[in-house]
């Protein structure tokens, strides 16, 4: 059978193997597989490659050696064989892998700022310009990342070697068995530069997906990257209570450019069982919408299992593997059937909220041009919810029936009540 014939055509439900945490890559193999058992079709690996001083996984020093942390104890080369074997392991799995592509800066001491110093942006002084963010809550509040130099994609003087540069790179990664790249800060590099790398892929897998990372930008520099041959943006649903109507207004404003992916947690943020008290209704509320909500979703390992302490891309090693203090495996795999087998939810649509955002339930209908579904969500953490569905019910086509996941992952369907009593932060839907 040939390699492409055998993936899930599904939409993109990721499980993000965060490899500092899963150590070396011959243990890769036991997580893509619980993966897989989960419903999961695709695996993204943080970058992979050999970091700089400073450990981070995206401050590069090597594109093409792997990092020793993540060899098998045996290997001593730079690791791309046995890299190019576990590829081809999920692969026989049916899962495609996604890699981070990190071409907007590099390690301090990466060989390319000194064999290549136009490659990179520079001060009044002539001194490499090292990554820096504003905390959009306090302009005073500025990070620099002094392990990074900031490439110069837009004005060096070197442009066509540059970007040659890159092209290459990602022609050897896709031979190398990679489906897809998260393009990290995707808007600071030229929409033009992400075309010519997407069409290059897509010339060795015509199925080679770029999920772009725009978490923090503002819509302008969102839309600046309009035809840039982007597959996929990541959304802000993650951070969505219930209770405004701008996550809806965002996935209208960016569905335009490009379908999204959801997420409940991420490496970036902090673990939702701590941030929750250890709230395991609200896990599974915020697992079940980011799935429904969006065309593609993503959840990082540990997860199912209710881990605490925030991912580090300098620090996490396997030590800090946790002690399971929940299994949410079943639910999480009936929510993926669910989201692979309804094409409402496996789709991005359109949203738009039924009732005020002051209530304790509140009702969201997505729609496409074959389909509607209503989302019936308990926003109350601690305590059941009775919810009136007589408008619902009218508005819902003929044969609807509600939809529930029970904890233990047991999907119910059943005619559509005229009340209905939700569980603490459970979310309910017709379709």
């Amino acid at each position: 059978m040939n390699d492409q014939e055998s993936y899930d055509t599904s939409p993109p439900i990721i499980y993000n193997l965060f490899p500092r945490l899963a150590g070396r890559m011959d243990g890769w193999i036991e997580h893509s597989e619980r993966a897989r058992s989960m419903g999961f079709n695709w695996i993204y690996l943080n970058p992979v490659t050999q970091p700089g001083f400073s450990g981070s996984l995206y401050a590069l020093k090597d594109y093409y050696r792997v990092c020793p942390d993540f060899l098998p104890v045996s290997v001593s080369s730079s690791g791309i064989d046995e890299l190019k074997g576990v590829l081809g392991q999920f692969r026989s799995l049916g899962l495609q892998t996604a890699v981070d592509l990190v071409i907007n800066h590099t390690a301090i001491d990466c060989p390319l700022v000194s064999e290549h110093p136009e490659w990179y942006l520079r001060d009044e002084n002539g001194e490499v310009v090292h990554p820096s963010a504003i905390d959009p809550a306090d302009a005073r509040k500025v990070t620099v990342w002094g392990d990074l130099a900031e490439i110069d994609n837009a004005t060096s003087p070197d442009l066509d070697g540059l970007w040659d540069y890159w092209t290459t790179l990602v022609r050897f990664y896709v031979e190398l068995g990679f489906d897809g790249f998260r393009c990290d800060a995707a808007y600071k590099v030229p929409a033009l530069l992400w075309r010519k790398l997407a069409d290059q892929a897509r010339e060795l897998n015509e199925r080679a997906t770029f999920f772009a990372e725009t978490l923090g930008c503002r819509l302008a520099e969102v839309e600046a990257l309009a035809g840039a041959g982007l597959d996929y943006l990541f959304n802000s649903s993650k951070y969505w209570n219930f209770d405004a109507p701008w996550a809806l207004e965002q996935h209208q404003a960016f569905g335009d450019l490009a379908p999204s992916v959801s997420f409940p947690e991420s490496h970036d943020t902090e673990r939702l069982f701590a941030e929750t008290g250890g709230n395991t209704a609200v896990m599974r509320q915020r697992y079940l919408f980011a799935a429904l909500f969006s065309e593609a979703v993503m959840m990082p390992i540990g997860f199912e299992y209710g881990f605490t302490r925030k991912l580090d891309v300098v620090t996490t090693r396997p030590k800090d593997w946790e002690e399971t203090r929940v299994d949410l495996s079943s639910f999480v795999g009936a929510v993926n059937r669910v989201k692979a087998e309804t094409p409402i939810f496996g789709c991005e649509g359109h949203w738009r909220a039924l009732r005020a955002y002051d209530q304790p339930t509140v009702v969201i209908e997505k729609s496409d041009a074959a389909e509607r579904a209503f989302l019936l969500i308990n926003k109350d953490w601690h305590a059941s919810q009775e919810i009136d569905l007589q408008d619902v019910r009218a508005l819902a086509p003929h044969g609807s029936e509600l939809h529930r996941i029970s904890e233990n992952g047991l999907h119910e369907h059943t005619a559509v009540p005229r009340r209905l009593e939700l569980l603490p932060a459970e979310i309910a839907w017709l379709v």
